[in-house]
């Protein structure tokens, strides 16, 4: 199908950061509006600006077999844009400055709140069976003997940041189920990567305990999971201002691709380990499919989901 046809005030520890950070970005470099923009495009007709957060070292190159294979198959130059954090990213899609990105679902939602023209396309799945959504774990030093949720009351938290779907917003949904405010019954640390909230936790000295997405967390032999919640799968979006010829290949495209796909039109550079370890296939989603983080975002009283 084409995606174009309570409890606590918490305000979320890091509401206010987030909206100071919109505030600020607003007038930075990575939110000023191109002056070449035309055509409904970032840059220009020829270019399809691909925006991504770096939620581990290796970001860009997890996405460039993609990103060929969109260079490829549109004609188009695709220029890899890596937003500093969570919010900028947000920002860069409310000012127009991404073609098509890769968005977790809060950020998402928190984008379209606020006035970014964005439509979900696909979510990307690791393996064959698989449907969209990965887990938010909850993670200890693998030294420790604490076990549950309920034990993260008083503790240093790493969160990964304020906008993360699995690193903040079900964390504290989490949180707040067990009676726990995360903004007053623990000390959050925010790692801003998830691969870096892992290693804070495993190091077990600014954090104590923490969460992290688990394709983050399976790679470290430092930590041990207590808990975990499936989120929603990160959506690619296209912009709404894109042609709509162009929209619609690019829904044609990446609304149902596999690895083996890319790799017979001639990208063969997908056929890797490292590729194939975070990608098998997209399988499409709507609008609809982040109604459960909406949700969290009322139980919560999450102001930064607010518009």
């Amino acid at each position: 199908m084409n995606p174009r046809a309570q409890k606590s005030s918490v305000a979320l520890a890091g509401a206010a950061l987030l909206a100071l950070t919109l505030a600020a970005c607003s007038g930075s470099a990575d939110a000023a509006a191109p002056a070449d923009a035309a055509d409904g495009y970032a840059v220009d007709a020829n270019t399809l600006v691909f925006g991504v957060v770096p939620d581990s070292a290796d970001t860009e190159t997890n996405y460039q077999p993609l990103m060929d294979y969109i260079a490829q198959e549109t004609g188009k130059t695709v220029e890899y844009h890596e937003s500093t954090d969570y919010a900028a990213m947000i920002e860069a899609a409310i000012a127009g400055k991404i073609d098509v990105a890769s968005f977790a679902g809060f950020s998402y939602i928190v984008a379209t709140n606020n006035g970014a023209e964005i439509t979900p396309i696909s979510s990307i799945i690791e393996a064959d069976g698989q449907e969209p959504g990965y887990f938010s774990q909850a993670i200890v030093p693998a030294s420790s003997d604490i076990e549950s949720l309920a034990e993260f009351a008083g503790k240093k938290v790493c969160f990964v940041d304020p906008s993360s779907t699995s690193g903040y917003l079900f964390p504290s949904y989490n949180l707040l189920e067990e009676g726990i405010d995360p903004e007053a019954d623990v000390t959050p640390v925010f790692a801003g990567k998830h691969d870096v909230s892992v290693q804070k936790v495993g190091e077990g000295v600014e954090c104590e305990v923490g969460f992290a997405e688990d394709s983050e967390v399976e790679v470290s032999d430092k930590v041990r999971v207590v808990a975990e919640t499936m989120v929603p799968g990160a959506p690619l979006v296209y912009s709404n201002t894109l042609p709509d010829e162009l929209a619609d290949q690019l829904v044609d495209l990446l609304g149902e691709v596999t690895i083996d796909d890319i790799i017979a039109s001639g990208i063969t550079q997908a056929d890797s380990e490292g590729f194939r370890s975070v990608f098998y296939a997209t399988k499409p989603v709507d609008d609809a499919y982040y109604d459960l983080i909406r949700d969290i975002c009322a139980k919560t009283n999450a102001t930064q989901c607010q518009g």
